[in-house]
């Protein structure tokens, strides 16, 4: 079985998963918004205990959204997302920009696209670079 392994920015909270992945999400609504601090959150959902905490987990911090069943858990140093159980202890969700290899699974469906950034459709055409460019 293929591993998923993953840390936080300041590697301090580490963890390895199997690639037994059931969904690959991209979510757009607002609080996801917030959360990340972008277009949208890029969430992977396993089963709840395909997790090993390789270190760190003592520093894992966890913000539940009232009134909706959004959670989001960080590292408490860096503020980098983190894996945590969904409210329903039914999944786990793992952010995909804490992963430093790529799943065998692409992600599969935009949610909540009608809350998303007014901004991001017209970002999708804007000129790319493979570093920062350089100021004129």
């Amino acid at each position: 079985m293929e591993k998923i392994i993953g840390s936080c920015l300041c590697s301090s909270v580490r963890f390895e998963c199997d690639d037994v992945i059931k969904h690959f999400h991209l979510c757009h609504c607002t609080q996801c918004q917030k959360a990340t601090g972008s277009a949208h959150a890029s969430n992977l959902f396993t089963e709840v205990n395909n997790i090993t905490w390789l270190a760190g987990a003592e520093l894992i911090k966890r913000y539940d959204v009232p009134g909706r069943s959004i959670s989001n858990a960080f590292c408490g140093q860096c503020g980098s997302a983190l894996p945590y159980a969904s409210l329903s202890g039914k999944a786990l969700v793992i952010p995909a920009g804490c992963l430093d290899n790529a799943s065998s699974t692409q992600p599969q469906i935009h949610i909540f696209y009608a809350e998303k950034a007014s901004w991001y459709e017209p970002a999708l055409g804007s000129t790319k670079y493979n570093t920062l460019p350089s100021e004129e």
